[in-house]
């Protein structure tokens, strides 16, 4: 498998958009992105202990001046609905969400599934289950959403800056590989 978007590319570009602070939970996708952020001066890097909470505290963030980002998994995301929904989006916050997408090579080989969303689709082993809920949870929450598959689609990461700001609502960028 090709390598992940590089931890520095993406720090580069959330510096170059004035990012104050980057709000999230680590996983073993972000942790090369989570370290990188610990070096860099003049981004404060701040965990929550549930993903919801990243919501919460970037929209105050923002509320107050700042320019956060919020960086979690697609796990944490489904768990963060009530947080997203009824504060960043009702709020209009200009939110870039770099979420992780676990499962994402298992269910992009499986052929994404043309079908319905059931119990059995949800219940098969091979597959993980946030990962075939991702997508279509954003599409009904109306978060814009693409996809950072490695170093290549970095513009799709400014592109999202851009329309967080149009739109003027959180905007997810799925990173679909670890980060290196």
């Amino acid at each position: 498998m090709p390598p992940g978007p590089s931890a520095n590319l993406i720090v580069g570009e959330l510096r170059r958009q004035r990012t104050t602070h980057v709000v999230g939970l680590p996983d073993n996708a972000s942790k090369a992105l989570f370290e990188r952020l610990h070096e860099e001066p003049g981004l404060r890097v701040l965990a929550v202990t549930r993903e919801g909470e990243a919501f919460a505290v970037a929209s105050g963030l923002w509320a107050g001046g700042a320019a956060p980002v919020v960086l979690i998994q697609n796990t944490g995301l489904l768990e963060s609905g009530d947080a997203l929904r009824g504060t960043a989006m009702r709020m209009r916050i200009p939110l870039v969400c770099l979420v992780t997408y676990r499962g994402y090579a298992r269910w992009a080989a499986s052929g994404r599934g043309a079908g319905e969303i059931d119990g059995v689709l949800l219940s098969r082993p091979e597959l993980d289950s946030t990962a075939v809920l991702t997508e279509p949870t954003l599409r009904a929450w109306g978060v814009v959403f693409d996809f950072l598959h490695g170093d290549e689609d970095l513009p799709k990461l400014t592109a999202a800056f851009e329309q967080a700001r149009s739109l003027e609502q959180p905007v997810a960028v799925l990173v679909t590989r670890d980060t290196c």
